[in-house]
């Protein structure tokens, strides 16, 4: 769908309108995409974890979409090949994980994991176990109250895979995202005399780059994408991919722009939403990407933030977004279209990944590792 914005009338602006009634984040519904509208939305989108621009693009009008349905107003079960999407979904496997049950991340998507969860504790409570959640799934649903405290059992169970697997790089799968790529999917583009940086082009550099460095230190390295792919990929899909790999980790590359030339810095982005529901593998692995990066560049630091960003969302890995600077901030530009800076870019993105291994009573200070030693160190291990 295209985009929605200020300004715009018509029947798609009612619906918008009539579900942030419903969601009473809207007084009144219409047919004009006002000033009301347009804060209605950014609060919704402050709320889901979503990037806060006040239009309703393909991800906001997917939320929007799913944010109508509460749970019990209908019956859930797994549809194939289209899978059954919507809030009652992720608060139905919020539910389950909070009672023991292995939903996989809530992502509001009724899959087949989500089914066997299901299926589960209706076996536990007596019920015939067909995976779908009709009306007596949720009359046992309603009666029955937590049965695991002290944390959300799917990060626990997510830290502690990630705290047996050991600290070597060796045998470890990552995957690679270079941000954006195709013929109409550039993302930001900024005039330099005769020249012309693209984002696309300089974060699959630092991709290539960073792809040579985990290879030499042992890890199995993919990139969604090559340099001149003939078509776009949405979050969607590099997630699938990413999954059918059966990855340990994803990173995903991207550089920012604004109108104004003097926004500048790094910032890395985890699963989470508005409501403190967090990936806690997910914002270490954040948290140390981004304390690398600055670290050893130099550059602004603006901090790590929590989004439902399809590719952090629908990932069943610890999966970060990069954004490396602003390519319209002529600091930023000046530093990324250093092939040394990124070199340097390269080595924090992997003393991060690194370091995310090693157990956190025997992590180190931030830019002490010297990433050439992990490379002789696998020499060695195979010499």
């Amino acid at each position: 769908m295209r985009s929605i914005r200020h300004g715009d009338t018509g029947p798609a602006v009612e619906e918008i309108r009539s579900i942030l009634v419903d969601l009473e984040l809207l007084e009144t519904a219409g047919t004009e995409f006002d000033d009301a509208t347009q804060t209605a939305v950014r609060a919704f989108q402050q709320g889901r974890g979503l990037g806060v621009d006040g239009i309703v693009g393909t991800e906001t009008w997917a939320a929007l979409d799913g944010a109508r349905w509460k749970l019990g107003a209908r019956t859930l079960f797994h549809s194939v090949p289209t899978f059954l999407v919507g809030e009652d979904v992720r608060t139905l496997q919020e539910r389950l994980l909070e009672m023991g049950f292995d939903t996989g991340r809530a992502d509001g998507l009724y899959g087949p994991r989500t089914a066997r969860a299901v299926a589960q504790f209706q076996r536990e409570v007596g019920l015939t176990p067909d995976g779908s959640c009709g009306p007596n799934t949720m009359k046992a649903l309603r009666r029955l109250g937590r049965k695991v405290v002290g944390g959300r059992p799917n990060w626990l169970r997510e830290a502690e895979a990630f705290r047996q697997s050991g600290s070597s790089l060796v045998g470890k799968t990552i995957v690679i995202d270079p941000g954006h790529g195709g013929p109409d999917d550039l993302g930001v583009v900024v005039p330099d005399g005769q020249l012309r940086w693209t984002e696309a082009d300089l974060v699959f550099d630092i991709a290539t780059r960073l792809e040579g460095r985990l290879a030499a230190a042992g890890m199995r390295v993919h990139l969604t994408r090559g340099p001149h792919p003939t078509q776009q990929m949405t979050g969607q899909e590099r997630a699938a991919l990413a999954n059918s790999l059966g990855a340990d980790l994803l990173i995903s590359l991207h550089l920012d722009g604004q109108e104004t030339p003097s926004a500048d810095g790094v910032a890395t982005y985890h699963y989470g939403t508005g409501n403190g529901v967090t990936s806690t593998v997910g914002e270490r692995l954040a948290n140390l990407v981004q304390r690398e990066v600055v670290v050893r560049t130099g550059m602004q630091d603006c901090r790590i933030h929590a989004k439902t960003w399809e590719l952090l969302r629908l990932t069943r890995m610890p999966a970060v977004r990069v954004d490396l600077g602003y390519l319209s901030s002529p600091v930023d530009r000046e530093r990324l279209i250093d092939p040394l800076i990124r070199e340097q870019i390269v080595e924090a993105i992997l003393a991060a990944v690194q370091r995310m291994y090693f157990p956190v009573e025997a992590d180190v200070p931030t830019g002490s590792i010297d990433v050439r030693q992990l490379r002789l160190a696998l020499a060695s291990r195979n010499a």
